[in-house]
């Protein structure tokens, strides 16, 4: 009995666990799973976190600070030191074994510091503002680069199973071809090479279907490993590769207003300038003066035996207030060496902001191009299939009614299954080209 209540428990753990991860998905719901638990994405939202506690660890430094020290002393073998011994009435030039201070003493101290001035501490504030944009910058960037990889993974697992679908059609369209044509060679009214030329196709079309049962597996688990998922778990898509093709079949993308600026990789140019221009100021608020006070107070205690808690232990009290003014005066060409490494740095980040604006106009250009082509390509592929199957069932007609040869029938096959495979990949091009697009234009962000 206590065997089947562990087991009844094991098995509700398991569902209650199983259902935390869902295993169907539409390629809206994958992309949304995914900018939540694909390992990336999650660090890059911990990046973030850190960011916001590195900007409060910077903006802490020019806050007050406190600090305690509490120090006990035990002196094992006190130090003796010589005076003179007539000052204790002995003879002049003799000289008298003296202990000074007490055997045990405590000290226990406060200090409160507070900056008061320090061109350093201004930039960091500037730099660690700075700091959490890169950080925010570099988990937009990396959510639309999770994005299309969800796209692309799920695109291929449509591929794959299209690729499969199909390929397993073929087959036994294929295999009843052969098993009537043998049977006409075996009545005499057909030649071998006929059986022959049908037997090497579907060779060929079974070892096209094993590799792409296997190539199924792969994407899925690719497809899972995206997700953020075990990779051997059980999904299922349930958008078509037809149905999203046809979704992103869409020319309003190609005329919307191009602005490089809003881009992520621009942003992240100006975020690098940005930051360049804070080092600069860094090195230059070196040669200021730092300026900070200090309060601090305790107690001090001293005994021959340790009585520091008893209520009549005499404890002496000190305090004391000042100021520190750190100027530099002179430092051998450092801080102007490091000045001009600065500048330096900060017309390199200039050049490499042009350098980024003019590639993503590039880009841009690049990808339309790319779109457009797609969406061509998937036109003309879906006219060429329609013809390929006419001529494959023209051809297979003339076959069977004997004024047509095998290798002629071979060719309309073959010209067939290409252009089916054609088709697929480009509608898998479709897909990807218009994410593509999207993520350089940041889109998914921006609307």
């Amino acid at each position: 009995m206590k065997k089947l209540s562990t087991l009844l428990f094991l098995m509700c753990f398991s569902v209650v666990f199983s259902q935390d991860t869902p295993t169907s998905f539409t390629l809206q719901e994958a992309i949304d799973y995914a900018l939540e638990n694909n390992r990336q994405a999650k660090n890059a939202a911990r990046d973030i976190e850190a960011a916001k506690q590195q900007k409060w660890e910077t903006t802490a430094t020019g806050l007050p600070q406190l600090d305690a020290n509490i120090n006990y002393q035990n002196n094992l073998k006190q130090q003796v030191s010589l005076v003179p011994a007539e000052f204790f009435g002995g003879q002049p030039g003799e000289f008298a074994e003296v202990i000074f201070g007490t055997k045990q003493n405590v000290n226990a101290t406060a200090t409160l510091n507070q900056l008061l001035f320090d061109g350093s501490y201004l930039v960091g504030l500037q730099s660690a503002k700075v700091f959490l944009e890169i950080s925010e910058n570099a988990k937009t960037k990396t959510d639309l680069e999770v994005r299309e990889a969800v796209i692309n993974a799920y695109g291929n697992v449509l591929l794959s199973e299209e690729s499969v679908k199909i390929l397993e059609s073929n087959v036994a369209v294929l295999q009843k071809n052969l098993n009537e044509t043998t049977k006409i060679y075996e009545n005499g009214l057909e030649e071998q090479e006929s059986v022959e030329q049908l037997q090497i196709t579907l060779s060929n079309l079974k070892s096209n279907l094993n590799n792409a049962n296997r190539l199924k597996s792969i994407a899925y688990q690719l497809f899972n490993i995206t997700l953020g998922i075990d990779y051997n778990t059980n999904t299922t898509l349930t958008d078509t590769l037809e149905n999203l093709t046809l979704e992103n079949i869409s020319l309003e993308i190609l005329s919307q207003e191009l602005d490089v600026t809003s881009t992520i990789d621009y942003r992240i140019a100006a975020n690098d300038r940005k930051s360049k221009e804070l080092l600069l100021k860094l090195e230059k608020s070196k040669a200021l003066p730092q300026l900070s006070a200090y309060l601090n107070g305790g107690y001090l205690g001293f005994s021959n035996e340790f009585t520091f808690f008893d209520n009549d232990q005499n404890w002496a009290g000190f305090s004391s207030f000042g100021l520190n003014l750190n100027i530099p005066i002179f430092s051998s060409g450092k801080r102007i060496a490091a000045t001009q490494r600065a500048k330096i740095n900060l017309e390199k980040s200039k050049d490499d902001l042009t350098e980024t604006e003019q590639r993503l106009y590039l880009q841009i250009e690049t990808a339309k191009s790319n779109y457009k082509f797609a969406i061509e390509d998937y036109d003309n592929k879906k006219q060429n299939l329609a013809l390929a199957e006419r001529i494959e069932q023209k051809n297979q007609t003339k076959f069977f009614e004997g004024i047509g040869s095998s290798f002629e029938l071979r060719q309309a096959q073959t010209q067939l299954y290409t252009a089916q495979q054609e088709l697929l990949q480009t509608m898998l091009d479709v897909i990807n080209a218009k994410a593509e697009l999207e993520t350089i234009l940041n889109t998914p962000i921006n609307n």
